[in-house]
């Protein structure tokens, strides 16, 4: 006795909750009418399934679907009630939302005009469903209702074609490929620097020798100044060769630090070698 009276409260939570999941939105008392002179055609709708016939709607005529939407068999007003009108060759749909009152009757009226202009010159018939939700629940429904045919007007001039407008949005990846860059200068600007370098050599002895360069001085300034004269032409090569690896690959933050060291010391050693060269001029040992 215990056992069925512990049994009955977990047998009637049990079918309460079956019910509660079970629960789902419907409607009732549905039909169309098509607004046509000299009288209106009304047909009935039925939940359980699509209208045998077509229906036609003429350029100057109009659909008017009527219902009472209801939640578990009692009349109520959704949160959303929605005529779909599905173009069967695209797939476009366009939505029409119902006037539903508390009492759950709605009703929505639609016109050719109404139309979009993709739906209106499609060659094929329409889809036209019902989808019926809301808070809670209560299971949505979405119900086939009748089949839509367009009866164009012959008289409009409306193309039967339809250009999609510009719509800006997101855009398939697209994948760049980049040249790879050169690890080393075009072979033939670099012999033709080299060229215009070398064929200064000559003029450059030239110009010494007819000058004088005195170069029979190196002994006595070197015995002078040996780490003024030494670290000035070192410094100079040094630059020459900053400039090389510019050339050959280097990046240009990464020499300006060595330029700047290297050009410090060329005018720090050059200031004391010239002051040398410069004693020797005084004493008239240097032309």
């Amino acid at each position: 006795m215990r056992f069925l009276h512990s049994l009955i409260p977990a047998l009637a939570l049990l079918c309460a909750g079956a019910a509660q999941a079970a629960s789902s939105w419907g409607f009732d008392d549905a039909s169309v009418s098509i607004l046509r002179k000299p009288e209106a055609v009304k047909e009935t709708l039925s939940p359980k399934g699509l209208l045998k016939t077509p229906i036609t709607l003429g350029a100057k005529e109009s659909i008017k679907i009527a219902l009472t939407t209801k939640e578990n068999g009692k009349a109520k007003r959704p949160h959303q009630a929605f005529l779909i009108l599905r173009d069967t060759a695209t797939g476009l749909e366009a939505p029409f939302p119902l006037n539903v009152k508390e009492n759950g009757k709605g009703t929505v009226e639609i016109a050719q005009k109404d139309l979009p202009i993709q739906h209106s010159i499609t060659p094929e018939h329409l889809e036209a469903y019902i989808i019926i939700g809301s808070f809670g629940s209560s299971a949505a429904i979405e119900s086939p209702l009748f089949n839509l045919e367009i009866d164009r007007n012959p008289d409009d001039l409306r193309p039967l074609s339809y250009e999609a407008p510009l719509r800006y949005g997101k855009l398939n990846e697209q994948t760049h490929h980049y040249r790879k860059h050169d690890t080393s200068p075009n072979i033939l600007l670099s012999l033709i620097g080299l060229g215009l370098v070398v064929a200064t050599y000559p003029a450059l002895l030239a110009a010494w020798g007819y000058f004088g360069a005195n170069l029979n001085h190196a002994q006595q300034a070197l015995s002078k100044a040996p780490v003024a004269h030494a670290t000035f032409f070192g410094s100079i090569l040094a630059m020459e060769g900053v400039f090389v690896a510019y050339h050959v690959g280097w990046k240009l933050l990464h020499i300006l630090p060595i330029v700047g060291v290297v050009g410090t010391v060329t005018f720090l050693s050059g200031v004391k070698a010239l002051s040398e060269v410069q004693g020797r001029r005084l004493a008239g040992l240097r032309q």
